[in-house]
């Protein structure tokens, strides 16, 4: 999710769920520790409780951007097992680090060492064409040893040569029970499934099973899917928020966050998907994604945005304020 889930996306999401944990984009350790480390760790309280993604190798590195997170005030941090493009593979981390268990321990031990925070793991189900469950449970038990209790298992394998990041997401077959074994193998740690999961009704029976799931880029195209997570996974009471109001509360952060020298098209970005099978949906990023429609309107785009936007379904005139 690098260049996705940044702290624009997260916030837009956190409108549509207040309960579901939200996750950074991976963040390397080498951006932490040499970069500008206010633009990659800032964030809105409002996005809480909210995860950490770090990519790297280095056990000092990692328990030193580990500390820089929990002072940021993230409620966890999260070692990425699990990437497999190969600029990630050329710095040594992400899903290559299967092959290396006893490092992934020692950089989880450093890291748990150096926070009080959960620091948990997320990794795909093999490298390459191994498909062996064995390899898989061997991986999580040393580094559940030490420490880790919280595995966010993408069921697929990586294959690190000859598929791109997008064909890694499709072509190595899903495999769920690989998830429920290490469940039933390890039972004083928890599973969260990740892979293919596109809607509620899908993560039933994982959620029966495991700790949680997760739900990636599923939840950017259609980011509206998540408006039914506090009720029915949460227990949470009174009525969802309705897209006006969604769109009303980003139309107030938009009209913030630019006049603090935000460009507006950093946060339109990542609400082209709201409409996502609804009538009008194409004319709605349309407008969002015309750069001379936001070089008109600036900080009211999104306004007026949603002022031009008609559907059947919502009444605008009741749900946004006033220009």
């Amino acid at each position: 999710m690098m260049d996705w889930t940044d702290r624009h996306c997260r916030f837009f999401h956190r409108q549509l769920s207040r309960n579901a944990r939200l996750y950074t984009e991976m963040v390397t350790s080498g951006a932490l520790l040499h970069g500008d480390v206010a633009r990659h760790l800032d964030f809105d309280p409002a996005e809480h409780p909210l995860a950490l993604q770090i990519g790297g190798s280095e056990r000092d590195e990692l328990a030193h951007c580990a500390r820089l997170g929990e002072r940021w005030g993230y409620d966890e941090i999260n070692l990425n097992c699990g990437c497999p493009s190969e600029r990630v593979q050329h710095g040594a981390f992400g899903a290559c680090l299967m092959a290396e268990p006893q490092l992934v321990s020692d950089c989880v031990k450093a890291m748990r060492d150096a926070v009080s925070v959960h620091v948990t793991v997320k990794h795909r189900i093999g490298i390459d064409r191994v498909e062996d469950y064995g390899f898989l449970r061997d991986f999580v038990g040393q580094v559940h040893a030490a420490g880790c209790d919280v595995f966010i298992v993408h069921a697929r394998n990586a294959w690190l040569k000859g598929l791109s990041p997008k064909e890694n997401r499709e072509v190595p077959p899903l495999r769920y029970e690989f998830a429920y074994r290490l469940a039933a193998d390890f039972p004083g740690a928890h599973f969260v499934l990740n892979g293919g999961i596109t809607s509620l009704s899908q993560a039933a029976e994982p959620l029966r099973r495991l700790a949680g799931v997760m739900v990636g880029r599923a939840a950017y195209h259609d980011p509206y899917l998540l408006v039914d997570v506090d009720r029915e996974l949460f227990g949470a009471a009174g009525a969802a928020p309705s897209r006006a109001e969604v769109v009303a509360a980003m139309s107030a952060y938009l009209e913030r966050e630019a006049a603090a020298g935000v460009p507006p098209r950093a946060i339109l970005r990542h609400l082209l998907g709201l409409f996502h099978g609804q009538h009008g949906a194409r004319s709605w990023r349309r407008l969002l994604s015309d750069p001379a429609f936001i070089e008109r309107h600036g900080a009211h785009s999104l306004h007026v945005a949603a002022r031009a936007f008609t559907t059947r379904r919502v009444d605008w005139a009741a749900a946004l304020p006033a220009a």
